[in-house]
């Protein structure tokens, strides 16, 4: 893969990071959920939100789904993924 195909993602996923964790946060104050989930909602958002963005790139939709990916873990954390955590949401 090219660098500059690269610095496209990071720059994407950069863009969606606040956005994905927004909306996260929206779902974690409406619904309730256990705590162990919430990385795998993350992912799921970011990566319905990166392949809807197709107005604002022109990226491929492979890549646009990376940098989604990308956003969602990065929004609550890679770490959490292999936490044990207990409890829910709300």
């Amino acid at each position: 893969m090219d660098n500059e195909v690269m610095q496209q993602v990071l720059i994407f996923t950069t863009l969606l990071i606040p956005i994905v964790t927004a909306v996260v946060q929206v779902v974690k104050n409406t619904v309730t959920l256990p705590n162990n989930v919430l990385p795998i909602v993350s992912l799921v958002v970011g990566l319905g939100i990166g392949s809807v963005a197709f107005p604002f790139t022109e990226m491929d939709i492979v890549l646009r789904l990376w940098a989604g990916a990308f956003a969602g873990l990065g929004g609550t954390g890679l770490y959490e993924v292999f936490n044990n955590r207990i409890g829910t949401t709300k």
